[in-house]
């Protein structure tokens, strides 16, 4: 009996680590600030109701997801230093009970989006998942040093299926949101690369730093950051948003640059993950802003 008590909890953390619950938390995050702004002033207990159901739906396709990734990488995860602790890498949990675990969850989520939500935001969502766990992860990635780019698309839709889960259509606004983070990844995944270089060349994955070098990813990373800024004034642009937006994104989207800067004028391992770390904090906080702005008086 204590051998079972003592075995469940550990094979939950397995079953868990395969859903990469960090990233999943900064989706349903995404998809939430959607949620909120497709809805005027202060939601009803109804809208929240709504909001709270979608969440669930979202995580539940999206740690699918990302589960299915796991199995399709796993020879590669095993190679790679930032990896090789993944249940799946280390043969800890079985290719048939990892595409079981997938299964259910995409299959649970997928029905509440349908049932409770809207049709449109379980087919947005479950073509978010086609995208991710098969688009990306078992063709572009390991195809095209542009996997990231490419592949961005499909990890920029939560903002959409947030406001087509409270609305059942999806808007300029949500398209906005979506071009943000679409414009993000790369200079914030390309970071990750540049130090993690020697782990990529080991996985055999044609990433921007191994095909094409330290200087030519470098300089990719600072021309996606201006252009990344442009698209941060946009929600301000298309009266989205208000002042306090428009001052917090010019400050973040800058700093991003700043470092974007300093990375391609003088490179260092320290200063790439500084970079990395800097734009999860650079989209985590320009949400957060879109929020506060959205409930501030005389927003535009």
């Amino acid at each position: 009996m204590r051998a079972l008590s003592s075995f469940m909890p550990l094979r939950w953390q397995q079953f868990n680590a395969l859903t990469k619950p960090r990233v999943i938390q900064l989706i349903v995050f995404c998809a939430l600030i959607g949620m909120v702004l497709a809805v005027p002033g202060v939601p009803s207990w109804a809208d929240v109701q709504l909001g709270a159901i979608a969440c669930l739906g979202i995580w539940f396709v999206s740690g699918a997801a990302a589960a299915f990734n796991c199995i399709v990488e796993k020879a590669i995860d095993a190679r790679m230093k930032r990896t090789s602790w993944r249940p799946t890498a280390k043969g800890e949990l079985s290719d048939r009970d990892t595409l079981l675990f997938s299964a259910v969850l995409c299959l649970l989520g997928s029905a509440i989006l349908y049932i409770w939500v809207n049709p449109l935001t379980m087919w947005l969502t479950f073509a978010t998942f086609v995208g991710y766990a098969i688009i990306y992860t078992v063709i572009l990635k390991p195809l095209t040093p542009q996997n990231i780019v490419i592949g961005g698309a499909s990890g920029a839709m939560p903002p959409v299926l947030g406001w087509a889960a409270m609305t059942g259509e999806v808007s300029p606004e949500s398209l906005i949101l979506c071009l943000i983070i679409f414009l993000w990844t790369p200079p914030h995944f390309w970071a990750l690369a540049l130090y993690r270089v020697e782990d990529y060349r080991k996985s055999g994955l044609p990433m921007l730093p191994v095909t094409h070098g330290n200087e030519f990813t470098r300089l990719q990373i600072l021309l996606y950051t201006f252009v990344l800024l442009a698209a941060c004034l946009m929600p301000f642009v298309y009266r989205m948003s208000g002042w306090f937006y428009l001052v917090s994104a010019t400050i973040l989207s800058v700093m991003f640059c700043v470092y974007a800067w300093a990375l391609w004028r003088n490179y260092s391992d320290e200063l790439a993950r500084k970079t990395f770390r800097f734009s999860l904090y650079h989209l985590s906080l320009l949400f957060a802003a879109l929020l506060i702005d959205h409930y501030l008086p005389g927003t535009v």
